[in-house]
């Protein structure tokens, strides 16, 4: 009977050690989890769409093909024999060599559609143009000047949408700003995030999911340059329900106290060229500087997606060891390859996952 109990001891005990074993290594019930969520067919706006588990996962499969294309050297033709229409009526550097150079490694082809090359709303309405890319390729990603437009073209379209950034909001900007941190921090939770300067789409896309990854948002912006009013009455929301702390405020130093992370970015968007001089002299004192940082956290890292101005950043800042906007910005591939990969197949992800 002794020897029946030590063996059945011991095989209660093994079978722990490899749960625990495999906890360790990311493949606890959370990875379960994760594993089974199914993105296939979605398209993607904005991240107040995705869930907590959603948006995970877009950075798991990121995190995943990274690693296996660019250090494990693997070539995966995930989307070999698709293509994806990429409409620009903004110009663009990352977005535009993030999508082509990430769908081409993937084994897919790009096509890429100026305003000059497409009739969207034009000669051709948004009704008609997505009836007939969704026959012509499989999915689209559209850096547009108006959020209307993209709902027009989802609302109207068999395949999957992406929001290449407008007015409104900017998702994929977002999932390389939380790829790059998780890598650096090695997890998000907990994290302070500080914004300081435009109460714009990026900072909307931040609002839209900084809570559901447990990240507190402490928002620095001048009277009359806030947040879309709803975007903070859903970010409060959020931040009610998820347990995280976000503040308003229009005090750099204010914002910046206690943070992790400092982000900014341009104070003169594409198509604000006649308001420049007002807005220069409106964000005076919104620079961020080693000063701005002395009331931050002692591991307080910079964020910026680019392109960036001196008024924005000063040089000490933006080329010291804490800026991570040149990885942030080569996340963008990364980001935007996890992301047609979720929406167009079926893939999981083979690598431990990320802890977040």
């Amino acid at each position: 009977m002794s020897t029946k109990i030590l063996c059945v001891n011991r095989t209660i005990f093994k079978c722990l050690k490899t749960f625990q074993s495999s906890c360790q290594r990311g493949f606890g019930t959370g990875a379960a989890s994760l594993g089974s969520i199914g993105l296939k067919g979605r398209s993607c706006l904005t991240l107040k769409d995705f869930s907590s588990e959603e948006i995970k996962k877009l950075l798991w499969v990121s995190g995943d093909l990274k690693q296996r294309i660019k250090h494990e050297k693997q070539y995966l033709p995930l989307l070999q024999g698709k293509s994806i229409a990429m409409i620009f009526e903004k110009r663009s550097t990352r977005t535009r060599m993030s999508t082509e150079t990430g769908f081409a490694l993937l084994g897919g082809h790009p096509c890429f559609l100026t305003s000059q090359d497409i009739h969207l709303g034009v000669n051709e309405s948004s009704t008609d143009t997505a009836r007939v890319l969704s026959g012509l390729c499989d999915i689209v990603l559209a850096r547009v000047y108006s959020h209307s437009t993209l709902e027009d073209l989802e609302k109207e379209a068999s395949i999957p949408i992406i929001n290449g950034l407008s007015d409104l909001y900017h998702p994929i900007q977002i999932l390389a700003d939380y790829l790059t941190l998780q890598e650096h921090y090695g997890s998000l939770s907990g994290l302070t995030v500080s914004w300081i300067g435009d109460g714009n789409n990026v900072l909307h896309s931040f609002m839209m999911s900084a809570a559901k990854l447990g990240i507190h948002l402490r928002i620095a912006t001048p009277k009359g340059y806030e947040p879309e009013k709803s975007v903070i009455e859903e970010a409060q929301r959020l931040s009610k329900e998820h347990g995280t702390q976000l503040v308003l405020t229009s005090d750099p130093m204010e914002a910046a106290h206690g943070s992790n992370v400092l982000v900014t970015d341009t104070w003169v968007s594409m198509g604000q060229e006649e308001e420049k001089k007002k807005r220069l002299n409106d964000f005076k004192g919104y620079q961020i500087t080693m000063q701005t940082g002395s009331v931050a956290k002692p591991d307080w890292t910079f964020l910026h997606c680019l392109p960036r101005k001196m008024e924005e950043v000063d040089n000490e800042v933006f080329y010291s060891p804490r800026s991570l906007v040149f990885p942030e910005a080569e996340n963008r591939k990364w980001t935007i390859m996890g992301l047609v990969v979720s929406l167009l197949t079926d893939y999981s992800p083979k690598i431990p996952m990320l802890k977040f």
